[in-house]
């Protein structure tokens, strides 16, 4: 039983009942324990451990590289801190695309080992069948729409998708497919705000946005860019609410500095003998 008062862990039902309100759903990316201790304590509705996990905190140029073993540690590491948030795990590019049943296997190993409350897939088409295979096996499932970041390359790189009338129409049958296959939310990445206005109507699942507009159900950002700690251009869409890479190097260069100067350690920086063993140190060590 909990504790009068004590936070309590959401839902999937929660997610669906902030939508019926028209309460925004905050969805924030972390990769490991002290990034989801710092979701937990700010309050964020939902932590996802995307694949974008790839370059933020393990060095690929993209995300296809990342590997099932690699994202289930991430995955482990964030939920060990959390307790009232969901958390959603991105199954990598290559762990489900090939078959139903390499799907269902690799969601089932992510509910297994990791703890978490949903999988994320990307895009539709034959994702879609994959979405409904790993749904009827008891894992739930996050779609995405709009730019996926794991077929990027084929989509002309990494730019808005939907642009077109045609092309929006594309992105509406995807989100709408990923919803009959029973997602139990989906995320719109890089459509522009029209595509979005026009399609939420007929979406009865929550859909979280990343530069999508507005009038999606909820907002997702990356941790590291949001708090300003990734090096290079930032796509449109992402808005800094802190510059914790400038602190963190000014931070280091000054522990350097007073390293070289020998500042650093000072007095009280260091531990001392019991009183009175000092004046035995020479004979015992002379022993």
């Amino acid at each position: 039983m909990s504790t009068h008062g004590a936070p309590q862990r959401r839902s999937l039902g929660d997610l669906a009942a902030l939508k019926a309100r028209g309460e925004p759903i905050v969805m924030v990316t972390a990769y490991d324990h002290p990034g989801a201790r710092v979701a937990e304590a700010a309050g964020v509705d939902v932590v996802l451990v995307g694949d974008s996990a790839a370059m933020t905190v393990l060095g690929y140029d993209s995300t296809v590289p990342v590997t099932v073993d690699e994202m289930i540690m991430l995955t482990r590491a964030a939920r060990r801190g959390l307790s009232t948030p969901l958390l959603v795990a991105d199954l990598p590019f290559g762990s489900y695309e090939a078959s139903d049943e390499q799907a269902v296997a690799t969601a089932l190993r992510f509910a297994k080992e990791t703890g978490c409350d949903a999988v994320k897939v990307e895009r539709g088409g034959a994702t879609v069948d994959r979405a409904r295979a790993i749904v009827r096996a008891g894992v739930p499932v996050v779609g995405h729409v709009g730019l996926t970041p794991q077929t990027a390359v084929a989509l002309g790189g990494y730019r808005a998708q939907g642009r077109t009338a045609e092309d929006a129409r594309g992105v509406r049958d995807d989100a709408l497919a990923l919803q009959d296959a029973g997602c139990v939310a989906i995320v719109f990445e890089a459509i522009p705000a029209e595509v979005t206005e026009a399609i939420m109507p007929v979406m009865r699942v929550p859909v979280i946005g990343i530069g999508a507009g507005a009038a999606t159900d909820g907002q997702v950002l990356v941790f590291h860019d949001l708090l300003g700690l990734g090096e290079g251009p930032q796509a449109r869409f992402v808005r800094r609410y802190a510059d914790l890479r400038a602190d963190m190097i000014a931070g280091v260069a000054a522990y350097a500095a007073d390293v070289r100067e020998r500042r650093y350690p000072a007095s009280e920086h260091t531990y001392a003998m019991r009183p009175g063993e000092a004046d035995r140190l020479g004979e015992v060590l002379g022993e």
